[in-house]
């Protein structure tokens, strides 16, 4: 199969997979508006993934043109489901600290699971 169709195969089996996690699996107090919020950032995240680009509260700002609170709020869930892994890193100047996030291990194996990996 040609890599061009395998990238389109694994980009189509992660946002199928994102959509069963977040919309099947919904948090305690959690809206609809909650949920679809996540579902587009986690295709961003998974974008920005793609580019090799960190995946820091900044990062993600400067890519959505969301507020640091919006940001913040969406990512925070995604964190608690389990579906992104957080770090604390040195921030840009090396001063202070930035919070870190990749997707996360667990999410990624359930992906290759689907033969999409």
């Amino acid at each position: 199969m040609t890599r061009a169709l395998e990238t389109q195969w694994r980009n189509l089996a992660f946002s199928g997979l994102i959509l069963h996690e977040i919309l099947d699996h919904p948090l305690e107090d959690e809206t609809p508006q909650a949920r679809l919020k996540q579902v587009g950032m986690m295709t961003v995240l998974y974008s920005m993934n793609q580019a090799h680009q960190k995946l820091t509260l900044s990062s993600i700002m400067e890519i959505t043109a969301l507020t640091r609170t919006g940001v913040k709020e969406t990512v925070d869930l995604l964190v608690k489901r389990g579906m992104l892994d957080e770090t604390i890193v040195k921030n840009s100047m090396g001063r202070g600290t930035a919070r870190q996030f990749e997707i996360s291990e667990a999410l990624l194996e359930k992906l290759s699971s689907f033969g999409a990996g």
